[in-house]
């Protein structure tokens, strides 16, 4: 099987944005190794978020990591970027070879089970690049993922398997909301990685 096929990648948004699915793109020896160096050695936070006035502490876990010590803004919280592991280095330039883009930092999630969720939101920091792709791959149990069109409230599930290479960009963000929607059906971890570039 050519896991690096180029037929099997589709747009799933059918208006306003691409969002392309390559489906599997590790093998199983590679989910393995990554999801557990990942798991051991990456310098997991719980996030904090500011809403309504209120500071949040969640229980899903985050790190930020690029090629330099990038400071990074959301949720009214700044945090600075540790440096890129050889690891991550590594699953980046699998992931640059596949997405035909490049990348400098990387936000991880760490969902503990499927209690653990993120709200719809979209990607608009202003130090991220205009329109620029964002490649979110998934490590660990397999997760709904849900869009939802930010005028006409369309909706699109897709399942986001062991290994998977989900890539967002051009006009998604502007138009288009994502979540990960929470489930009592999953009590397995995943992590996910979503590798961005950042414009100073």
């Amino acid at each position: 099987m050519d896991l690096f096929s180029q037929q099997k990648i589709k747009n799933i948004l059918p208006i306003d944005g691409i969002t392309n699915y390559h489906g599997v793109v590790l093998d199983i020896n590679q989910c393995d190794f990554f999801y557990q160096n990942l798991l051991q050695n990456i310098d997991w936070k719980n996030d904090e978020a500011i809403i309504f006035g209120k500071k949040i502490i969640t229980k899903r876990k985050v790190a930020w990591y690029g090629e330099q010590e990038f400071s990074y803004k959301y949720s009214g919280i700044t945090k600075t970027a540790n440096i890129f592991t050889k690891e991550l280095l590594e699953l980046k330039k699998i992931i640059e070879k596949e997405s035909g883009e490049t990348y400098n930092s990387c936000l991880l999630n760490l969902y503990h089970s499927g209690e653990e969720g993120m709200a719809y939101h979209s990607d608009g920091e202003k130090m991220l690049k205009k329109n620029g792709a964002i490649a979110s791959v998934s490590l660990g149990v397999a997760r709904k993922f849900s869009f939802k069109h930010k005028e006409t409230k369309q909706r699109i599930d897709i399942i986001l398997e062991n290994g998977s290479l989900l890539v967002m960009k051009e006009k998604t963000q502007t138009n288009w909301l994502h979540r990960l929607p929470p489930t009592k059906k999953v009590s397995s971890p995943r992590i996910n990685l979503t590798f961005r570039t950042i414009e100073l």
